[in-house]
């Protein structure tokens, strides 16, 4: 028998300052049985950076054709391709040529040598490549409750997150951009 995701429930009052956007987000996330804590925080991180009517999270590591998050245009073309984690070069460069926006946020603590050994590869693909810094990452996923209602301030390159059990900042760094 099939190991089932674990659901997780999140009220997010996202204020970003980098593009003025505003909004309440009420978003369900399903942890894949194989997943961290640390990975689901890091996508659902991602989302409130990059929040939008019609980003969504996908099937994710159950889909290997499909990137993390992803928003359509209305007659359905890819308009973002957002993918957590190490990407392949060749997965981001098979992106680049259907979304019109690509971006990878790595966040571990093998980000930096797979940066060192990927970058020259990443170079001429039209790709934004960030990294969370991995210990506010660790913090964040502390605070990970099953439901949660969290605060998202996001200014620069931090975003400051406030939930009931307590709070941290998740700085990152931009690799490419």
């Amino acid at each position: 028998m099939a190991l089932k995701p674990t659901i997780y429930k999140f009220k997010i009052a996202l204020t970003d300052l980098n593009r003025q956007y505003y909004d309440t987000l009420n978003l369900t996330v399903a942890q894949h049985p194989s997943e961290t804590l640390e990975r689901m925080m890091a996508r659902m991180l991602a989302f409130c950076l990059n929040a939008q009517e019609s980003l969504a999270f996908t099937k994710g590591l159950s889909s290997a054709e499909e990137p993390d998050l992803w928003a359509h245009t209305p007659d359905g073309r890819i308009a973002l391709w957002i993918d957590v984690g190490e990407p392949a070069p060749e997965r981001i460069k098979k992106a680049t040529r259907i979304a019109q926006t690509v971006k990878v946020y790595s966040f571990n603590s093998k980000s930096n040598i797979w940066w060192m050994q990927e970058q020259a590869k990443f170079n001429p693909l039209n790709a934004a490549v960030f990294r969370f810094q991995w210990p506010d990452i660790q913090a964040l996923a502390k605070l990970t409750q099953r439901t949660m209602d969290i605060s998202v301030t996001v200014s620069e390159e931090s975003a400051y997150v406030a939930a009931e059990s307590g709070e941290c900042e998740v700085g990152w760094v931009s690799l490419k951009t």
